[in-house]
């Protein structure tokens, strides 16, 4: 499912914009202040900082702001930031890869800057300490006030419910450390080759057909489900389509026993909904 990545594109220029924004100022202790400021990146992106008012210095990475981001998302990070109680607002300092493009490498410490933004956590992908004795080329998930985790590509996909730009950025790492006996990228390698070779994937096109034909007048839920052979019968013997079983499979409704719906299909499911169901041909709600 995901596609061969083009070419790295060149790196960014620096910022024209070298305003500082202040958003908020606080005291964590009673007696020192400190405040929460948006600072520029490369590239219109920003980092918002929680800093020490006098001196500028132990400075926390609250998150980075893509250029296509509004500043209000800085603004929802701080607030949230603030919501936590202190002694769990666990965030690292500020590096220097933090203000480049989110597709260049620190060729000075060989630290990827890889990064997407999806559903408020942030996903860096580069060399951390792993069980290994060297480090490992892994995907990070880091959620406003909370330290960072290793996750799977398939997690961080299914997060953001896109292939892009998760496995051209895989394709770019991957090849950058080929060569590092350094870097181990074995566990990077084979969560890309399961993502493109496993018959789950991702369900949002199918999802997106099917509310589009119902908005259009087409068909409704039971109608849908009735076409792929899923009935059912209320105590009068009438019989209707098992909207229920439609909603999971699309990402409505949660899978019994857990708590969010999923963003995965099988592809023979996918395939059974939209030809019999919509209509239409399977590979025009495949995402690529």
């Amino acid at each position: 499912m995901c596609p061969q990545p083009s070419a790295p594109a060149p790196p960014d220029s620096p910022p024209t914009d070298t305003r500082e924004l202040v958003l908020t100022r606080h005291s964590e202790d009673g007696e020192r202040t400190r405040e929460v400021v948006v600072l520029p990146a490369h590239g219109g992106a920003r980092l918002v900082i929680d800093r020490d008012l006098g001196s500028g210095g132990a400075q926390r990475l609250l998150a980075r702001i893509d250029a296509d981001e509004p500043t209000s998302n800085a603004q929802l990070v701080c607030k949230r930031y603030l919501e936590a109680p202190p002694r769990a607002r666990r965030c690292r300092p500020p590096q220097r890869t933090d203000a480049l493009p989110s597709h260049a490498i620190d060729q000075h410490s060989g630290a990827s800057a890889w990064s997407v933004r999806s559903d408020g956590c942030l996903h860096s992908l580069s060399a951390i300490p792993g069980e290994m004795s060297i480090p490992e080329l892994r995907w990070t998930r880091t959620a406003p006030g909370s330290p960072s985790v290793a996750v799977s590509l398939r997690s961080a996909i299914g997060l953001l419910e896109s292939y892009e730009p998760f496995c051209r950025h895989t394709t770019h790492a991957l090849a950058r450390y080929r060569d590092d006996p350094s870097v181990s990228s074995t566990t990077l390698q084979t969560e890309l080759a399961r993502v493109q070779r496993s018959p789950i994937i991702l369900n949002r096109g199918l999802r997106e057909a099917v509310l589009a034909s119902i908005a259009r007048g087409e068909a409704t839920m039971s109608e849908i489900a009735m076409r792929c052979g899923r009935l059912k019968r209320d105590a009068k013997g009438n019989r209707s389509g098992e909207t229920s079983w439609l909603a999971r499979r699309i990402g409505l409704l949660p899978e019994g026993g857990h708590r969010a719906p999923t963003p995965w299909v099988h592809t023979d499911v996918l395939a059974l909904i939209a030809r019999d169901g919509l209509g239409i041909a399977p590979r025009e709600v495949e995402l690529g």
